[in-house]
């Protein structure tokens, strides 16, 4: 259709929460920076003080890394928080519309789930604002990680129950359409999953109680179970559904949808190995987490060869990302090339100069980084190309959600 107000405003779909939920990915990019270059003894992440320290004592590479670094964090944090404040008004109104009971009865009703994703990504964004902006905050996060396992908790609350709610009034009630899911839409509910598993694992990496460790190792690793079970289901049926039906091209970039996955899934894992080895006197070898996060790379690689292939196939980059058409679909092409960005930095620096197969700060260090850094680029490429598409006044040729 043709429309001088914006595609997003005209023709919104829960699946904008996804444009949120990107922002927010490339701020933790950002914190990836300050993550594995800035020195910081005896915790886990780096906060304010060990950021500071670095920028006042460092070279000039350092000190434009952490500019660089902190301009970031703050530009998509806020981008985040904007596009999920005017997601969760479109989806209120959309929730009172005449045809949001049609909507809910078909198979694009999972895709509601991309809200809880959301907040769960913008809670994680959060914790890294506090970490990097906020002064002296370490010294109460002890009191803080109970109040984020709860919040995460009710999150994974409302996520279990829309799942539920799209169980019984879609796939129960016979309303599901198996010719319509040539895809891995339906794969959202168990990303949303594991974004929140992924939040509820942090206390497990960074609190020195025993008690919250336990409790955050328990709730993560039943909320990750479940969200591994249900998209792996979902993925089998969206492999059965284009073999018999075909590719469905709006969605068609949630056939890489398993790479981010992998990437929040192998976060947490990373995490609760570190809260064993800490607190539980679990101990694994540096090279034990190298072959995990290659393992988890592999997986990525292979979905990811998957969707650019039959993306090029059916010339949906020429149409949807670089020509003047549009699909919401779209922004789940952001997410893949953000987790590929995170988990290099993560198999680079916890794999590879952890196991002591390369130097850092070396040349094959930088060689690699080069690879996650241009990922993140990529990234922050489509979010400008994609808001700039669906976000302007400009006339634009868009293609209903489907």
């Amino acid at each position: 259709m043709q429309t001088r107000s914006s595609v997003a405003s005209q023709s919104y779909a829960p699946l904008y929460f996804l444009a949120s939920l990107g922002a927010g990915g490339l701020s933790v990019t950002f914190f990836m920076f300050l993550m594995f270059w800035v020195p910081h003894p005896g915790r886990p992440v780096p906060i304010f003080s060990d950021i500071m320290s670095a920028f006042q004592t460092g070279s000039f590479a350092m000190q434009t890394a952490i500019v660089i670094a902190v301009v970031g964090i703050a530009g998509f944090t806020i981008l985040n928080l904007k596009s999920l404040i005017w997601n969760l008004k479109e989806f209120s109104a959309f929730k009172k519309s005449e045809g949001y009971a049609k909507f809910a009865k078909s198979n694009a009703a999972s895709t509601q789930l991309a809200m809880p994703l959301a907040l769960a990504m913008t809670v994680n964004a959060l914790f890294i604002v506090g970490l990097v902006f906020v002064p002296g905050l370490w010294g109460i996060i002890e009191y803080l990680f109970p109040i984020a396992l709860v919040v995460f908790a009710l999150i994974a609350g409302l996520a279990l129950r829309m799942i539920g709610s799209f169980i019984g009034n879609v796939i129960a009630d016979g309303s599901f359409d198996e010719t319509a899911n040539g895809s891995f839409a339906q794969a959202l509910p168990g990303f949303a999953l594991a974004m929140t598993a992924v939040g509820m694992s942090a206390p497990a990496a960074m609190s020195m109680v025993k008690t919250t460790v336990a409790t955050s190792l328990v709730m993560s690793t039943i909320i990750g179970v479940i969200a591994a079970i249900y998209a792996t289901l979902a993925i089998f049926a969206g492999i059965l559904g284009m073999i018999r039906h075909g590719a469905a091209r709006e969605v068609a970039p949630t056939l890489m949808i398993t790479v981010p996955l992998m990437t929040v899934l192998g976060i947490m894992m990373l995490r609760q190995n570190h809260g064993l080895h800490t607190l539980f006197d679990v101990h694994g070898a540096p090279a034990e987490t190298m072959m995990l996060t290659a393992k988890l790379l592999g997986v990525q690689f292979a979905f990811l060869g998957l969707g650019l292939a039959v993306l090029k196939i059916q010339g949906y980059w020429n149409d949807f990302v670089i020509g003047e058409k549009t699909s919401v679909g779209s922004y789940a092409l952001v997410c893949p090339f953000v987790a590929l960005s995170v988990m290099g930095h993560f198999f680079i620096n916890k794999g590879l100069v952890a196991a002591d197969v390369i130097t850092k700060f070396g040349t094959a260090y930088w060689a690699f980084t080069a690879v996650a850094i241009a990922m993140q680029l990529i990234a922050i490429a489509m979010v400008f190309r994609l808001n700039r598409q669906h976000f302007s006044a400009a006339p634009v040729n868009a293609v209903p959600a489907e």
